[in-house]
């Protein structure tokens, strides 16, 4: 079997058990409402001292051809902005669970032959095998996307260049910073034809979106500082016509200490096959191990099954300290933009790409104008006061629920009450707040409670 190797991550911070181990691993808002929002509105123009750009518009690179920069890009070009797209392998298909939500299809105008399961069932087994199906509260339109990276990514990407934005098959490799004000960024890329690198090139651009995943080289560039991150594992496997049948509209999600100490496991299905992964923070050595207890866990499910494809990476888990940089800002995986506990990031990172893109475009009066630092950290101001308050909910419910199996046998249980299911799912579904019934919150939080002290008892 082949062997992939895991060595230190550029600007990522290993947890401190982890420090100084080499890991190996062998391989077996359209749809957030103005009535929704609670946030101050902002008014972004660009600086009275700003100068206007003569002769041609403002030039922006974005490194990273994933949804969050496929989505700044597009976003870009059509803002009147000269974009340039840097990505390596515009094939790629990054390892990923794959799942959207509904809102993410809307607003983002997807078109349905790129999602390959709409699942409305969600199934999620405890640790002593306790399963609870979640779904019942979705109304007949609602459902979970299932999709392929390297689909969704080559789609939003040629949406991008059919906007004006030029897409360089290339491996960024460095950045020189301005020495003057509004002097340009060199960004140094080697081209790439898909197999081989090619000679170095560079082009002069007057920002840069980093849009290059968790070990991003441009947060490297801009000294962003480093974070903890999960080492996630996912196979693709081929199974039998039958047993696929039973994930027609059916993910599952695994929790317990075997399956992750820290994570859960699950089974995403696609098109042909099934995704079965795992992921952890503090366990990384044990990674394989891990993977093959789910595997167990899943059991005949999968029996007969072929791995047709074994993908690994690394998985922030939270922002990184810093994320604008003079006229340098990180979106996506980049920035730390993966919600804890449940591993999201497709839809923060797309959203959080075309927000970026939208605060350049009005700063710079669409592309008339020179931007600056306070153009692009309006878009922090405008994402922390929208995601903020859920990045940290979601870190608390890491803390209480996630740490040991007791917590997640009662987190489980808490997914037998209906109300419990109708406001998880519609806080993912549309990214918004669900509606506070008083009264059932209350149930649930002395539900909760009771839970946890059964689990502990």
């Amino acid at each position: 079997m082949a062997s992939i190797t895991f060595k230190s991550f550029i600007g990522l911070h290993q947890s401190s058990m982890e420090k100084h181990r080499h890991h190996s691993i062998t391989t077996p808002s359209e749809c957030l409402v103005p009535s929704q929002l609670h946030y101050r509105r902002l008014t972004v123009v660009a600086a009275k001292s700003s100068p206007t750009i003569t002769g041609r518009n403002l030039r922006v690179a974005v490194v990273g051809g994933g949804p969050a920069g496929g989505a700044a890009a597009e976003t870009l070009a059509k803002g009147g902005i000269e974009t340039f797209l840097i990505e390596r392998k515009l094939d790629n298909a990054k390892p990923c669970g794959g799942s959207i939500p509904l809102c993410m299809v809307e607003e983002f105008d997807l078109p349905m032959d790129i999602i390959d399961r709409r699942v409305t069932n969600l199934k999620i087994i405890s640790p002593s095998n306790v399963a609870v199906t979640i779904g019942k509260t979705l109304k007949p339109h609602e459902y979970i996307g299932m999709v392929r990276r390297e689909l969704l990514d080559a789609y939003l990407r040629d949406r991008a260049e059919a906007s004006g934005a030029t897409i360089i098959n290339g491996l960024f490799v460095k950045m020189d910073k301005p020495q003057e004000k509004n002097a340009p960024y060199i960004l140094h890329y080697n081209t790439y034809n898909g197999k081989t690198a090619g000679e170095r090139t560079s082009i002069e651009v007057d920002a840069v979106i980093g849009a290059d995943g968790a070990n991003s080289r441009v947060a490297k560039s801009i000294d962003a500082g480093d974070y903890e991150y999960l080492i996630a594992i996912q196979e693709r496997i081929k199974i039998p016509d039958k047993k696929m049948k039973y994930y027609e509209n059916l993910a599952e999600m695994y929790v317990g200490s075997d399956i992750s100490p820290d994570f859960y496991g699950w089974v995403y299905p696609k098109s042909d096959h099934v995704d079965v992964g795992t992921g952890t923070l503090r366990h990384k050595p044990d990674i394989e191990k891990l993977q093959l207890a789910t595997r167990l866990r899943v059991g005949e499910k999968i029996q007969g099954g072929k791995i047709i494809w074994v993908e690994a990476h690394p998985m922030p888990q939270h922002p990184r300290p810093r994320r604008v940089v003079e006229r340098v800002a990180l979106v996506g995986d980049a920035a730390g933009y993966v919600m804890k506990g449940s591993g999201e990031g497709i839809y923060f990172a797309a959203k959080s790409g075309r927000m970026c893109a939208e605060a350049i475009v009005e700063g710079s009066e669409n592309g008339r104008k020179m931007v600056d630092e306070g153009d692009l950290r309006s878009y922090l101001e405008k994402w922390d006061t929208i995601f903020g308050p859920t990045f940290k909910k979601m870190d608390m419910v890491d803390k209480v629920f996630y740490r040991s199996n007791m917590g997640k046998e009662a987190v489980v249980e808490l997914f037998r009450h209906e109300y419990a299911q109708k406001m998880i799912l519609e806080s993912y579904l549309y990214k918004t707040v669900a509606t506070v019934n008083p009264l059932e919150r209350l149930k649930l939080a002395v539900s909760s409670i009771g839970s946890l002290v059964r689990a502990n008892a």
